[in-house]
């Protein structure tokens, strides 16, 4: 039926329950748009701290690293030649080194754990050892580890722990 150019329809009775209801909710969103942002905001918030985590694993991977360099230079320059009247207590042992590493105080931001191993080996040796070559010419290897605790979310609680280590290797100087 048609009025002055304008459809008009006409309500009809709705007789099942279920029906009115679902009829009466048809149009209704409000509040959804609530839900759509709580949702994302969660998924967003989500993404950002793993972001996060992982920058702070790639920043503790460079750190452990230099600490490695630190110590291959120290233990480079305080050899078994080292020593001289001067200053007779220069050489360095591999507790020393160690030692040394340790008090760098890398900043532990992921609160992790931190542990150096230094060897030594004679020239063309690949074998490092605690006792090894400490003379100039011979080679040593300082070893940093760290264990990072993960703690992203959605990460399997059997990769609680992020286990990383760097090496650097010198020659010893003097």
């Amino acid at each position: 039926m048609r009025v002055e150019g304008k459809a008009v329809g006409f309500r009809c009775a709705v007789s099942a329950p279920w029906l009115r209801i679902a009829a009466g909710l048809a149009g209704q969103d409000e509040g959804s748009t609530m839900v759509e942002f709580a949702a994302s905001l969660t998924l967003l918030f989500s993404l950002i701290f793993c972001f996060m985590e992982l920058c702070l694993v790639s920043y503790t991977h460079h750190a452990i690293a230099e600490l490695a360099r630190e110590g291959t230079h120290y233990a480079a320059v305080h050899g078994a030649s080292c020593p001289t009247t001067a200053n007779p207590t220069c050489e360095a042992t591999y507790l020393q080194v160690n030692s040394y590493v340790t008090g760098l105080k890398l900043p532990n931001l992921g609160g992790g754990t931190i542990t150096v191993t230094t060897g030594y080996a004679s020239s063309g040796s690949t074998s490092y050892t605690t006792t090894g070559c400490e003379s100039a010419g011979c080679s040593v290897k300082v070893t940093v580890g760290y264990t990072f605790p993960v703690v992203m979310p959605f990460a399997r609680k059997d990769a609680s722990n992020l286990s990383m280590s760097a090496s650097s290797v010198a020659v010893i100087l003097q």
